[in-house]
């Protein structure tokens, strides 16, 4: 089954026109998502999976809900977790999948739970909330966590506040497994730093910010207090028009990490960037209509060659190839028709 894929979709099912994961079989040569089912989860408004492509997370109103993705595709409740605050907006595993990490947008807090060796979530290990005031704007006035992340070398936490503009890096010790506030990075007001990504050597990572809609390049050095770093790059989410209603909503690498893609709000647009992996610099390929609205995700498939645009506000999800040499995203098939998708998760089929 070579080019075979699933796809794992999760929605908003508060209005009762979706479940919560739909799951779609996937022949990227005929450019053709296939319903297999609709998984029950209240509001899956992010899902993610494992590494190996054997466990499925998702969002839940409580907390968090892990899958068992099964050789053909399928998949099985394994258990859920409650987190005892609000729901969450973002998950992330660390890269030895010890702990799972869950950003509160709506109370602003940052939620730590233990993994299982069988891919089940444990307990609570951790939490923090953050504190303080943005600017005075009808959204970014109190604490938003949106994204946070085990750093690659194990030492910090770092977590992306878009309603009070900054990135806290708190100290992980394993051993006491408590979060130790050791430093932040201060954003431009206004600007909303959204989330980031690590290179997997950890030498660099990227920041994009939701409403001054650049990328910031970072290079990253583990320190003995604190992380050094340093911001070395800043590039724009878009082409040189855009909608001045323009969100950058979502920031994906692929699998080889040799390119960036980002979706644009508003300009419902995707951009594709190449990346020096030498010195972590971007280089703007292409930022392209994705035939849709409010781009709320972009997933790349393992292949690397394919990405699906995720239109939360039009309902859809629209399928590209990726020409990297002649910087073109080539729509493949028709625009699927989707309720209240948020985030999508793409595997490769082992059966």
């Amino acid at each position: 089954m070579k080019g075979k894929y699933m796809a794992y979709v999760g929605s908003y099912s508060y209005s009762g026109q979706a479940k919560g994961i739909t799951v779609y079989d996937v022949d990227v040569e005929k450019g053709r998502f296939t319903q297999r089912c609709e998984v029950e989860v209240d509001n899956a408004s992010y899902i993610t999976s494992s590494s190996d492509g054997r466990t499925l997370y998702s969002i839940t109103d409580t907390g968090v809900i892990s899958f068992r993705i099964h050789e053909n595709g399928s998949i099985t409740r394994l258990n859920s977790a409650n987190i005892k605050g609000m729901r969450g907006c973002h998950l992330s595993i660390d890269s030895s999948e010890k702990y799972i990490f869950v950003s509160g947008y709506h109370d602003g807090k940052c939620t730590v739970l233990r993994l299982n060796k069988d891919g089940s979530v444990g307990e609570i290990v951790t939490s923090v909330f953050h504190k303080g005031l943005g600017s005075v704007a009808e959204r970014n006035f109190r604490p938003h966590v949106s994204c946070s992340r085990r750093t690659p070398d194990g030492k910090y936490i770092m977590v992306a506040d878009v309603g009070i503009d900054q990135v806290k890096i708190y100290r992980f010790d394993e051993k006491m497994e408590e979060m130790i506030l050791v430093d932040s990075l201060r954003c431009e007001r206004e600007s909303a730093p959204k989330c980031f990504r690590f290179s997997s050597d950890g030498k660099f990572f990227y920041l994009l910010y939701e409403l001054k809609n650049v990328i910031d390049v970072f290079t990253y050095e583990t320190g003995d207090r604190q992380p050094k770093i340093e911001k070395i790059q800043t590039i724009s989410t878009t082409g040189p028009k855009r909608s001045q209603l323009t969100a950058a909503s979502s920031m994906r690498m692929s699998p080889d990490e040799t390119h960036l893609f980002c979706g644009n709000a508003g300009d419902d647009s995707v951009s594709v960037y190449k990346r020096d992996q030498d010195t972590g610099l971007l280089e703007p390929l292409c930022c392209l209509p994705i035939s849709g609205s409010y781009p709320k995700d972009v997933s790349p498939f393992p292949d690397g060659r394919h990405i699906a645009s995720v239109n939360h506000e039009s309902g859809s999800i629209t399928f590209f190839t990726v020409d990297y040499e002649k910087g073109l995203l080539i729509m493949n098939g028709t625009e699927l028709r989707v309720n209240e998708p948020n985030s999508c998760t793409i595997v490769k089929v082992r059966n």
